[in-house]
């Protein structure tokens, strides 16, 4: 608590000094644009000591065919996506500097995404989304402070459409292989007297997927209404997404990769995930004058939803004596929650000093339940959908931040940002294995970040920064006895050149770990990746993004990762006997990303990219086993991108086509690893025996589609 009294006073006193600075002079604050209010507390600016990435709606809109956000982001710096069905659609994921989606902070206008309990990144439950995005920046590494999860390898903040002066009306369908297709509908009503619009989108997404069955059934909305002003803003937002997917997690062995690397293990027809999740967002952003505003955001998420599985010879010991012995059985497995947030931030800036304040404020309650739904064989008295367990779990997260960019001198700006953090997480009743599982785990975290700019001249600027980060387990990590939170230390260095023709970003990181909850290789009964605490472990790297302009035909964008990521003194049980490994590769975490788009534009309006990518080989657990081994893949995409403006009817027609691995390469982006122990075939020894399963990606297919504006 001591803490949580000085982060208060820090605020308190950075509102009331600078308000006796408060002599009203025309100030950058007063043309800074309303909608990027909703985002200024989580983003940083272009010349901050912070190393990130931006993305705009114009470069989304290219590839927009239907695929998920992660691979849409696939070519950014020290970014690896993947897809359960192969082929970018339902299940993906995203890893950015060897970190998985639960260590990547997802926001959406400043309002947190990820799930609190699991701490993951579901992109299934955001079909379509990139048509409701205006502009996103990824921060690699710490980054600046955020809300919710702390960022352990990046944060990811997005924010959704910004008003339209102008009505429009907007049709896209998108065809493709595996029977892929996208239909959505775009309006807004544009400003109506001067103050007022109303906005939506209607989405249907489906696909049979690349692996066989694992099909995406997606129906996504958003809706939005807002009032502004000169100096207010005000948007009530709602978007939600109901999903249907075939269940492909498992993967495949090595052996069925050979036979057919499309099949897919599961027979039961609706071994599915069943899912719909509702966003309520309200944000009133206010500028009080040219050097003060406001902004004040709340949130209300419900998520309810099961997925069905059919499970062959179970014991009456596993279902609560709800079947007998030997039964088959079909379950569903329920999650029903909730999430209330409520941020608040005030930015004050004058001249070269910008100091923004906040905190944010969220509860999370979640019931976990399952369901006996059909069985061969159920024992007396008992009924269809009767429970065989469940457990209910609270989460509240609150968090308050000061941070400040200023002059130090003519061309030295410096930044300070400081964090309080404070969790609390409790949990009752049994899991899935008829465990009691009871939580009662409370934390407090101190998240300083500090960092310095040096503009040389007028195209190259140099910076460093160092950033604090801790992080408290999940609940799986709970489950398996984690209670010990992580802590993260990242320094970064970075120099930054641009021209009229040359825009070149590169940077030194180093992130060094205590109690780092590393991905093992292995999974839970869900598909869940499952986490060990490493001990101290570290990740050193340097990134490279070039843009280059050759002439006005074409261009070149580059980026290159190259990184060393390692636990330290790594032990392992290998053959009944406790091992330190020493120095061990850490899982997941390629030592070699290389990104690339080569841009033609030959005609008006007509662009033309061949788009690359390379991923150096990984390995899946953290013993270095050449079982363990991902191979390296180096893919190709096409893009092809032609504006029409007719005279008449329609404003605007873009004509879009995407064909992913224009080579035809037969890789693999993701597996897991496991071992167990043999004791039974040789009594007197124990024998660790390895096991892994690969999630293979499509080979050469094919999107197109088209978007009328009226």
């Amino acid at each position: 608590m001591k803490n949580l009294f000085l982060f208060l006073t820090l605020l308190v006193l950075s509102v009331g000094v600078n308000a006796q600075q408060n002599q009203i002079q025309q100030d950058s604050t007063s043309r800074e644009k309303l909608d990027e209010v909703l985002v200024k507390a989580v983003r940083v600016d272009a010349d901050s000591p912070i190393t990130h990435s931006n993305v705009d709606k114009e470069e989304l809109a290219k590839r927009n065919l239907g695929q998920d956000m992660p691979i849409l982001l696939n070519y950014l710096p020290s970014v690896v996506t993947t897809s359960d069905a192969g082929a970018g659609i339902g299940y993906t994921g995203i890893r950015v500097r060897g970190t998985d989606a639960t260590r990547v902070n997802v926001t959406i206008n400043g309002i947190p995404y990820n799930d609190p309990e699991s701490q993951g990144t579901f992109w299934v439950n955001l079909g379509d989304f990139a048509s409701s995005t205006e502009s996103l920046q990824l921060q690699r590494g710490v980054g600046t402070s955020t809300n919710g999860s702390g960022a352990f390898g990046a944060s990811l903040n997005l924010l959704t459409d910004a008003f339209s002066k102008e009505a429009f009306a907007e049709i896209s369908n998108s065809f493709g292989s595996f029977n892929t297709r996208k239909h959505t509908v775009k309006i807004s009503t544009g400003l109506l007297n001067d103050h007022f619009e109303i906005s939506g989108r209607f989405s249907k997404i489906d696909s049979d997927g690349y692996v066989d069955r694992a099909f995406t059934d997606l129906k996504s909305y958003f809706l939005q209404g807002i009032y502004k002003d000169g100096n207010t803003l005000i948007k009530a937002l709602t978007f939600g997404n109901k999903e249907y997917t075939y269940q492909s997690w498992f993967g495949l062995t090595a052996e069925q990769l050979q036979q057919d690397r499309r099949q897919n293990p599961y027979t039961y027809d609706n071994e599915t995930d069943n899912y719909w999740q509702d966003h309520y967002q309200l944000h009133w952003n206010q500028r009080l004058d040219n050097n003060w505003s406001t902004n004040i955001g709340l949130n209300y998420t419900k998520g309810k939803g099961y997925f069905e599985q059919f499970k062959e010879d179970e014991s009456a010991a596993g279902f609560a004596n709800l079947i007998e012995d030997d039964s088959d059985v079909i379950v569903r497995r329920w999650l029903d929650n909730d999430f209330y947030v409520i941020n608040m931030n005030t930015t004050y800036k004058k001249n070269a000093v910008e100091i923004i304040s906040g905190l944010s404020y969220s509860v999370y309650t979640g019931d976990h339940y399952g369901e006996v739904i059909w069985g061969s064989d159920l024992a007396p008295n008992t009924n269809i959908r009767d429970r065989y367990y469940e457990g209910d779990a609270t989460k509240n997260d609150f968090s308050v931040f000061s941070k400040a960019t200023f002059k130090l001198s003519e061309a030295i700006t410096g930044f300070v940002d400081i964090q309080g953090r404070f969790v609390s997480y409790k949990t009752n009743g049994i899991n899935s294995d008829l465990v009691s599982f009871i939580t009662d785990a409370e934390f407090s975290f101190f998240n300083p970040k500090v960092g310095l700019t040096y503009q040389a001249n007028q195209n190259n600027s140099f910076y460093t920064s160092y950033a604090r980060a801790n992080r408290e387990p999940n609940r799986d990590d709970f489950k398996n006895g984690v209670t010990e939170h992580e802590i993260l230390n990242d320094i970064e260095l970075g120099w930054r050149h641009n021209t009229n023709k040359v825009a070149l970003s590169t940077n030194l990181y180093y992130m060094f770990y205590q109690n780092q909850l590393v991905l093992t290789g292995g999974l839970d009964d869900v598909g869940s990746p499952l986490r060990a605490t490493s001990g101290k472990s570290y990740r050193l790297g340097i990134e490279a993004d070039a843009s280059i302009q050759f002439c006005n035909s074409f261009s070149t964008s580059t980026n290159v990762a190259v990184s060393s990521n390692k636990n330290k003194e790594f032990k392992a049980s290998i053959d009944g006997a406790l091992v330190n490994l020493g120095d061990t590769n850490i899982s997941f975490s390629p030592d070699l990303i290389i990104g690339n788009a080569l841009n033609f534009f030959p005609a008006e309006n007509l662009q033309l990219s061949l788009l690359s990518k390379y991923v150096g080989e990984q390995y899946m657990g953290n013993v270095d086993s050449e079982f363990s081994k991902l191979d390296s893949y180096f893919v190709n995409d096409l893009n092809v991108n032609y504006e029409i403006k007719p005279k008449k009817l329609f404003k605007s027609i873009m004509l879009s086509a995407l064909v992913n691995n224009i080579f035809n390469k037969e890789y693999v982006s993701n597996g897991y690893y496991y071992t167990y122990d043999d004791t039974w075939s040789d009594a007197n020894a124990v024998t660790t025996i390895e096991g892994a399963g690969y999630y293979p990606q499509a080979t050469t297919n094919f999107l197109v589609g088209a978007t009328l504006r009226f």
